[in-house]
């Protein structure tokens, strides 16, 4: 991630990141394919999912929610 962002190199990779409506989810941060290069986030892909691996996308927000939910206030 570093030498993506150091050297400018425009890098496709898996990163948590805090999503405003892509892939449906807002407010949170979520593991999601981006680009990363100088500035940091370029871009998240928002790519097409199979049924499964959607199920298994909602299992893993849900569970960060819960999280969120459970910090103190």
């Amino acid at each position: 991630m570093v030498d993506a962002i150091l050297g400018d190199r425009k890098r496709g990779l898996p990163c948590a990141t805090y999503l405003q409506g892509e892939f449906g989810v807002d407010g949170y941060f979520v593991g999601v394919p981006v680009v990363l290069g100088r500035g940091g986030l370029e871009k998240v892909f928002e790519i097409k999912l199979t049924a499964e691996e959607q199920a298994a996308f909602e299992k893993s927000v849900n569970a960060v929610r819960d999280l969120v939910a459970a910090l103190p206030a």
